[in-house]
């Protein structure tokens, strides 16, 4: 394990809910995704951390979430983005084929933020491992009420996320009441098709 993924497990925690990477899926991202991504992949697999507030994932398991919120945006044909990370209440982390981590999508607020900068061959490696350095459970918690869902809930499986229901665009309230453990790609599909994706006001794009 490299220093950089040791720091980040120390930062996030320990693995959950471990899913092998089959060669197929390191076959089919060579070249769209970095190598140094498919390494970890490789070594960790996919799974969640610290219980489960941050996950790697399989972005073919989510081609019809990014293409649902991007469709009709001005994100459409500006780059190819694939899902490779997401948090327990619908923090998106997309890797640009031509860009790198270049785009975040916030699912339950239908807000996007990144840049459209073209990211150099030198500095891919560098680019994978400062995500997961800077990588913080906090920026993926809402409004503190992480550990209280899991203690309510339980903890979320590989597919499962935290969900408000109803949905905050629908004007339900932000609230522990309110939160569900819901199927991610189900329930994303569902946050894309309610109000189209919007930047946020300080975002490159």
């Amino acid at each position: 394990m490299d220093e950089f993924f040791s720091i980040f497990i120390k930062e996030m925690g320990n693995p959950v809910f471990r899913q092998e990477v089959p060669p197929s899926s390191i076959q089919r991202y060579s070249g769209k995704l970095p190598e140094k991504l498919l390494e970890y992949w490789a070594e960790h697999g996919w799974c969640g951390y610290g219980d489960g507030i941050f996950w790697t994932v399989n972005p073919q398991d989510y081609e019809g979430v990014v293409a649902s919120f991007i469709e009709g945006t001005a994100l459409e044909g500006r780059d190819t983005y694939h899902l490779v990370a997401r948090g327990a209440f619908g923090d998106l982390y997309l890797w640009g084929e031509n860009s790198g981590f270049s785009l975040d999508i916030i699912a339950y607020a239908s807000r996007y933020s990144g840049n459209d900068h073209e990211l150099a061959t030198a500095d891919i490696d560098r680019e994978v491992q400062g995500f997961f350095l800077g990588m913080e459970k906090e920026s993926n918690d809402f409004g503190d009420l992480f550990e209280p869902a899991k203690r309510k809930l339980g903890m979320l499986k590989h597919d499962e996320m935290y969900g408000f229901v109803p949905a905050l665009a629908f004007g339900g309230p932000s609230e522990l009441a309110n939160i569900e453990k819901v199927k991610a790609v189900e329930h994303l599909i569902l946050l894309s098709q309610i109000s189209t994706l919007e930047p946020y006001s300080f975002s490159d794009f």
